[in-house]
C-alpha cells in the first residue's frame, strides 16, 4: 500500500514516515488496535507535516489522494487518526497557500527531472514570484550540476533576483556564471546584467556614490569586452547618466565648501568636474563656479582665464552671463593670457 504514495507523487519523505507510522502502530499494538506509544504519535505528526510540506510544492491534490487510499485500504482506529493528522496538516497549509506565495515557500531537496524543475521555475517567474523562482533555478543547478539546463538556470538565477530587486544576490549569481563559464555565449548578459544591477542602485547625489563608482567600471567593461553588442550600446548611454551623477556630486560638495568660505577646496571639486566629466551638464556652473572661487582667493588672472573658457564654450549661458558680470566688477583691468 505503501507504494500508492510514490505512484501518486509524493516526496520520498512522506513515504518514510507513512512507512514509520504504519511501522509503529504495529509495534504498539498492532494496526487494528488502539494507536499507543510517543513513539507513533511523533510519526502520525511527522506524516502530517511531511503531507503539508508537499501541498506547499503544489501537490496538495495528491495529498488528499493518497489519504483516500489509506482510507479505503486499511479500515482501522490507527488509519483514522493518521488520516486525521494528515488532513489537518494539509488544510492547514492549503489555508497559508490562500493568502499567497512569500520568499519563504518550501523548496526543500526534492528529486525532480531537469525540464520539469526548471519549467517549474519558469512558470514561478512568469507568474511574479520572482524570489521562489530564484530559488528554484538555484535547485536545477544543485539537482543537475552537469545539465546544460544548469548553466541557463544559473543565469535566470542571476536575472531573478535582479527583478526581485535583490541586487546583491543578481551580482553574485552573475559573476559566478562568469567565473565558470567565461566563453560563454551569454558572458555578455551577464556583464551587463552586473551592470546593471549596480546601476539601479545608484542613490541621491546628496548620498555615498561608492556604488555609482561601481556602476560606471562595471558599464565600461561592458562597453570594452563587447563594443559591437546591443548591451554596450545601452551601456553607454547610461555611462553618460551615471558621468552627469557623479559630476553632480562634486557640484554638491564644491557649493558646500564655497557656503563654508573654503574657497580652494571648493576649486579643486569644480577643478575636477572640468577635467573629469566636462561633457556633462555641470561643466558651464563648474567653470563660473571656479571663476568666482578664484576672485575670492585673489587670484584675479584665473579667474579671467576661467570666464573666457566659459565664454568660447558656452556662448549665451546663463553662467556665462554671471561670469562676465563677476570679471567686470572685479578683475576689468585684466586681460586673459
Amino acid at each position: 500500500m505503501i507504494d500508492w504514495f510514490l505512484g501518486l507523487g509524493l516526496c520520498v519523505r512522506c513515504v518514510r514516515r507513512a512507512r514509520l507510522a504504519l511501522w509503529a502502530a504495529r509495534a504498539s499494538g498492532g494496526a487494528g488496535g488502539r494507536l499507543r506509544g510517543g513513539v507513533a504519535g511523533f510519526a502520525v505528526r511527522g506524516f502530517a507535516g511531511c503531507v503539508s510540506n508537499c501541498a506547499y510544492r503544489g501537490n496538495l491534490h495528491l495529498a488528499f489522494t493518497s489519504l483516500l487510499v489509506i482510507r479505503g485500504s486499511m479500515k482501522t482506529a490507527f488509519t483514522a487518526q493518521l488520516t486525521r493528522a494528515a488532513i489537518l496538516g494539509a488544510a492547514l497549509t492549503a489555508t497559508a497557500a490562500c493568502s499567497g506565495g512569500s520568499a519563504n515557500e518550501d523548496v526543500a531537496y526534492v528529486a525532480r527531472d531537469v525540464e520539469s524543475l526548471y519549467g517549474e521555475a519558469q512558470r514561478r517567474l512568469d507568474g511574479g514570484n520572482t524570489i521562489l523562482a530564484a530559488a528554484l533555478f538555484d535547485e536545477v543547478e544543485r539537482q543537475h550540476p552537469y545539465s546544460p539546463w544548469a548553466r541557463r538556470a544559473q543565469l535566470m538565477s542571476a536575472f531573478s533576483y535582479y527583478i526581485a530587486r535583490d541586487y546583491n544576490k543578481a551580482i553574485q549569481n552573475s559573476q559566478r556564471f562568469l567565473s565558470i563559464h567565461p566563453g560563454n555565449k551569454d558572458a555578455p548578459y551577464a556583464y551587463y546584467l552586473i551592470a546593471l544591477s549596480y546601476y539601479e542602485q545608484i542613490s541621491d547625489v546628496n548620498r555615498d556614490q561608492s556604488i555609482t563608482e561601481q556602476a560606471q567600471i562595471a558599464l565600461r567593461e561592458v562597453n570594452r569586452r563587447f563594443p559591437q553588442t546591443e548591451y554596450a550600446a545601452d551601456a553607454r548611454l547610461k555611462l553618460d547618466l551615471v558621468s552627469d551623477h557623479l559630476a553632480g556630486k562634486e557640484m554638491e560638495i564644491g557649493r558646500y565648501y564655497q557656503r563654508s568660505g573654503r574657497w580652494l577646496a571648493a576649486a579643486l571639486r569644480f577643478r575636477n568636474v572640468v577635467e573629469e566629466f566636462e561633457t556633462t551638464s555641470h561643466t558651464p556652473e563648474a567653470l563660473y563656479r571656479l571663476t568666482e572661487s578664484s576672485l575670492a582667493l585673489g587670484i584675479r588672472e584665473e579667474a579671467v582665464k576661467y570666464a573666457a573658457v566659459l565664454g568660447a564654450n558656452y556662448p549665451g549661458t546663463e553662467w556665462y552671463e554671471k561670469a562676465f558680470e563677476l570679471v567686470g566688477d572685479h578683475a576689468s583691468d585684466v586681460t586673459p593670457s
